[in-house]
């Protein structure tokens, strides 16, 4: 297995297919930003597969394809059967802003996808307009009630919480994902870039206390996927709620997954600058050999921990630069 110099083993790798997007989330990408990756630049499905086919030789079991928006990406669920099919990967899922997500849910479970994520920041109209640049909520829960048609299980929906943005709606998005057998995860912003560190940081620590107090939950030990999510439960076990806390109370020691982004670079911390180029190895004509020692060497470069807290300025590269 793939090893990391602190004892950590990388099962988990969250793969970009696209850097672009048609949202402008107030966090994630600036307005107006157009300096997008050539395409020329991105990974060919050829080369993603390969990729991938020796990740899961050397132990990873998890891929979640994302962007930017991953369904701008054109033939999508060609290359999810594609990866489904690889010996060893054991869970395909995707993470959307669900605007495209109607028209492809049924093809993509169909090619192996079983679980989705759908980032949902509010269920008022002008809220979610005002976050993403786009009048999109419509489009958005039409996308999601398409999954839930298809099959997919279980759904997430990944909600950035935001102080006097939408703090406000948190109690409303939890008694929609309730009534409608969703996972709901609370997420704090993170100072990736002007715009992250723009964003209005919420501490989720009296948030939760909150929520468990009002929807009587209480704390669960198992897992719910492959990511750094702590769950909370209603009694029943009926509802999960999930909180993602970088800044606040961050999961670094545990931290079990890489980035590869649209053009082939692998990161190895979402808030860290360590990095390996692989697009140029893999058009110089690498032997699989040389791409297992390739990516044994990556991973010596993991660091320990993110210094979010620490350094918020540290970090110039947008979320979709990275891959969500």
């Amino acid at each position: 297995m793939l090893i990391d110099r602190f004892g950590r083993a990388i099962e988990y790798l969250r793969l970009s297919v696209t850097d672009r997007c048609d949202l402008r989330c107030n966090y994630c990408l600036p307005k107006g930003f157009k300096h997008f990756e050539e395409p020329d630049n991105w990974l060919t499905f050829d080369e993603i597969e390969r990729v991938v086919a020796v990740f899961a030789r050397l132990g990873t079991r998890r891929v979640r394809l994302t962007g930017g928006e991953p369904l701008l990406r054109r033939n999508l669920p060609q290359l999810a059967a594609r990866l489904s099919a690889l010996p060893g990967l054991e869970d395909l899922s995707l993470t959307t802003n669900g605007t495209q997500l109607s028209r492809h849910a049924a093809a993509l479970h169909a090619a192996g996808v079983r679980r989705i994520n759908l980032s949902l920041d509010s269920l008022r109209r002008d809220c979610v307009a005002e976050i993403t640049g786009s009048d999109s909520l419509p489009k958005v829960l039409e996308g999601l009630m398409a999954a839930k048609e298809a099959g997919f299980a279980p759904i997430k929906i990944n909600m950035v919480a935001m102080q006097g943005v939408n703090e406000q709606d948190i109690e409303a998005m939890t008694a929609f994902c309730i009534e409608h057998g969703f996972i709901l995860r609370l997420i704090e912003a993170m100072p990736m870039g002007d715009t992250g560190r723009s964003a209005h940081y919420l501490d989720l620590q009296p948030v939760m206390r909150r929520l468990c107090q009002q929807f009587d939950l209480v704390e669960q030990a198992k897992s719910l996927g492959g990511g750094p999510a702590r769950y909370w439960s209603s009694r029943d076990g009926s509802f999960s709620l999930g909180m993602i806390t970088p800044i606040s109370q961050h999961f670094c020691a545990t931290c079990n997954r890489v980035r590869l982004s649209v053009d082939g670079t692998l990161y190895m911390c979402l808030g860290q600058e360590e990095k390996m180029e692989l697009r140029p190895l893999l058009r110089a004509g690498i032997d699989d050999a040389g791409l297992e020692a390739a990516l044994r060497e990556a991973i010596e470069l993991k660091p320990e921990r993110h210094e979010f807290r620490e350094q918020p300025q540290k970090l110039v590269r947008f979320m979709s630069m990275t891959g969500g």
